[in-house]
């Protein structure tokens, strides 16, 4: 399949970077998301991996909160890992920096509004990919001798398993490559990878397309978040 051109991802990367420089009054910057990463999806859009949005403090939701998705087109939510950078990750990082450039990781939960959503890369960039809210558990440093790779993510639903002990990578592939990926989108921006970033990975498990009612709790080692939706 061709993918997209590029002149396309980089349009839609720069209106994209518009809104990262027009965040709600008093928003604060908190990180990225990737997204569109898996298998199916990189074969449908023609891409090369996953794609990026911005994250700021302005959708960041407390763990438990309730959201009322009744007017939205088509709400999902997605069980996530998190990760908090402790140093930058530049494009063509190996895997090795990019490792040790993990500071700490977590769950998270992302919810989306994918109504109405088109095909087109460059206006899914420039929609930051549909976002609407993120909720995180809290952040650890990985155990000694522990890799991003050996984490795992329980899945909960209403209190009965949903998921457990899943692997990202089943899904995701390698989530240093993740980022790499997101790295490599960014290059040609002001705003990359850099310490202090919270990065949530994409959907680890098949996401829940919400109809109203849901309570989804998301594991991943000792971090838990949880959100309901009315």
């Amino acid at each position: 399949m061709t993918g997209p051109p590029d002149h396309s991802i980089q349009a839609g990367l720069r209106r994209q970077e518009a809104g990262f420089h027009r965040p709600a009054a008093g928003a604060t910057r908190l990180g990225w998301k990737a997204g569109f990463g898996t298998a199916a999806a990189i074969e449908k859009l023609g891409t090369a991996g996953p794609l990026v949005g911005f994250l700021t403090d302005a959708t960041l939701e407390p763990s438990g909160s309730s959201f009322d998705v009744s007017g939205w087109g088509k709400p999902i939510l997605e069980p996530e890992v998190a990760v908090r950078l402790g140093a930058d990750v530049e494009a063509g990082a190996s895997r090795e920096q990019i490792e040790a450039a993990v500071g700490e990781v977590g769950a998270a939960i992302e919810l989306v509004d994918i109504g109405g959503a088109s095909g087109d890369v460059a206006e899914i960039l420039a929609a930051n990919l549909f976002h609407r809210a993120v909720l995180l558990g809290d952040l650890s440093p990985l155990p000694p001798g522990a890799r991003l790779a050996d984490l795992r993510i329980d899945v909960l639903a209403a209190g009965e398993d949903y998921a457990l002990a899943a692997d990202p990578a089943a899904v995701l592939g390698n989530l240093l490559d993740v980022l790499a990926a997101m790295a490599g989108l960014l290059v040609d921006s002001d705003n990359g990878l850099r310490a202090g970033d919270v990065i949530i990975t994409g959907a680890a498990v098949k996401p829940f397309e919400l109809t109203g009612g849901e309570e989804i709790e998301v594991r991943v080692g000792s971090s838990a978040v949880s959100a309901r939706v009315a």
